[in-house]
C-alpha cells in the first residue's frame, strides 16, 4: 500500500477574520490620530467650535433681520449680517474684558487670604482632635497657592486672544453663509439627499440654541441670586462669585456644586465663622438645587434628550482632550454628535447609547425640531 502525505496544516485565519482584525486596527489608529489632532489643536479648534455656536445662534436672527423692510427697501443680507457681527463682537469683547477684571481681583483678594487660608481650613477639623487639626494645617500650609492662582491668570491672559479668533471665525462663517445651501447640493448632487442633510443642521442648531439659552437664563437668575445672598453676608469678591457661578453653571452637574463649594470656602476663609459658613452654603446649594433639578429640567422639556451618563462621560472626555474650555463644549458636541448618530444607520446604536430614553431622533422628529419658518421651506 502507498503511504499517503500528510495533508500539510494551515493556521492562517481565514479573509473574513483578517478583514475584520484590519478594520479594528484602521479604526483604532484612525482615533489616535483624530485624538492627537483634537490636543495639539486644541486652541484653534476650540475657538472655532464656539464661533460656529455663536454663528448658530445668530443665523435665525440675521435671516429675521434680513426679511425687514425699511419703507419700501428690504434690509440687505449683507448689512444684517455686518449689524451682528458688530454685535458679537462687542458682547464677546465685553464679556472677556469683565471675565479679566473679575480674574485679577479673585487674584489679588485670594493671595492677601493666603495666609489666612491654612489656619482657616484647619479649624474646619477642629472636632476630630488637635492632632488631626496640626496635620491638616501643615498639608494645606505646604501648598503653592499663590503659584498655582498665577498659574490659572496666565491661562485666563489667553482668553483675549481667543476672543479675536472667535471674532473672526464668524466673520468668515457670515461670508459663507449665504451659499451654504448651495454648496451643499454639489456636495451631495441630491437636492434630496441635500434637505435632508440641512434639516439635520437646523435640528442640531435649533436644539443646542435652545439649550444654550435655558442655560443662560437659568445661569443669569442663579449668579444674581448667589450675588445677592454674597452682598448680604458683606462678603469680599461678591462680584466675583456671582460672575463665577453664571459661568460655572454651564458646566452640568459639576459647575454647580464647584460654585456652591467656591462660595463657602471664600465666606469660610473671610468670615471665620462656621455658623455663618454653613448657613451661606445651604442657601446656595438650595438656589443650586432648585434651578438645577426644577426649573432647567422643566424648561429644557424634550429639546435635550441626551443621557445623563452620557453627559458626565463627554465631560470626562471633553475635560481630558481640551482641558475647560471641552467641559463647556461638551453638552452641544454631544447633542450634535446624538442627531447626527440617528440619521446614519451605522452608527444608530451610538445614538441610542446616547439618548435619554433609548428613542434617538427619528426623520419626524426633524420636522418638530425646526422653527416654523424653516418647516414652511422644508414643506
Amino acid at each position: 500500500m502507498t503511504a499517503q502525505s500528510p495533508t500539510p496544516r494551515t493556521d492562517h485565519p481565514p479573509a473574513s477574520e483578517l478583514q475584520r482584525i484590519r478594520t479594528v486596527a484602521q479604526i483604532i489608529i484612525a482615533f489616535a490620530v483624530v485624538l492627537f489632532l483634537l490636543v495639539q489643536a486644541r486652541f484653534l479648534l476650540i475657538s472655532l467650535a464656539t464661533a460656529i455656536i455663536l454663528f448658530s445662534l445668530t443665523s435665525d436672527a440675521i435671516n429675521s433681520i434680513a426679511r425687514m423692510r425699511v419703507g419700501p427697501v428690504r434690509v440687505p443680507n449683507w448689512l444684517a449680517s455686518i449689524v451682528a457681527l458688530l454685535m458679537i463682537s462687542t458682547a464677546l469683547l465685553s464679556l472677556t474684558a469683565i471675565i479679566l477684571s473679575q480674574a485679577n481681583t479673585v487674584l489679588s483678594t485670594t493671595l492677601a487670604y493666603t495666609d489666612r487660608a491654612p489656619q482657616a481650613i484647619s479649624a474646619m477639623f477642629k472636632w476630630l482632635g488637635p492632632d488631626a487639626e496640626a496635620a491638616v494645617f501643615n498639608s494645606v500650609a505646604t501648598l503653592d497657592v499663590a503659584g498655582y492662582l498665577r498659574t490659572i491668570a496666565g491661562q485666563a491672559g489667553g482668553l483675549m486672544q481667543g476672543t479675536v479668533l472667535v471674532i473672526l471665525f464668524v466673520g468668515f462663517l457670515f461670508a459663507e453663509r449665504v451659499w451654504f445651501g448651495t454648496k451643499l447640493q454639489s456636495l451631495f448632487g441630491d437636492a434630496v439627499q441635500a434637505e435632508k442633510v440641512s434639516r439635520i443642521i437646523g435640528s442640531i442648531i435649533h436644539r443646542v440654541n435652545y439649550y444654550l439659552l435655558v442655560k443662560t437664563l437659568v445661569s443669569g437668575v442663579t449668579g444674581l441670586l448667589v450675588y445677592g445672598i454674597a452682598r448680604f453676608f458683606e462678603l469680599d469678591l461678591a462680584a466675583a462669585l456671582g460672575i463665577l457661578t453664571f459661568v460655572l453653571n454651564y458646566i452640568p452637574s459639576i459647575g454647580s456644586i464647584v460654585a456652591t463649594v467656591l462660595v463657602a470656602l471664600v465666606a469660610f476663609v473671610q468670615l471665620a465663622d462656621g455658623t455663618l459658613t454653613l448657613a451661606i452654603f445651604l442657601l446656595v446649594g438650595a438656589i443650586q438645587f432648585f434651578f438645577g433639578n426644577i426649573i432647567d429640567p422643566m424648561l429644557m422639556g424634550r429639546a435635550l434628550r441626551v443621557s445623563s451618563f452620557g453627559i458626565i462621560i463627554s465631560l470626562a472626555f471633553w475635560a481630558a482632550v481640551w482641558g475647560i474650555p471641552g467641559m463647556f463644549l461638551a453638552v452641544p458636541i454631544m447633542v450634535a454628535l446624538m442627531i447626527v448618530c440617528s440619521h446614519v444607520p451605522g452608527l444608530r446604536a451610538v445614538a441610542v447609547l446616547l439618548s435619554r430614553e433609548g428613542l434617538p431622533e427619528t426623520d419626524s422628529d426633524l420636522d418638530i425640531a425646526l422653527p416654523k419658518a424653516q418647516r414652511r421651506r422644508a414643506g
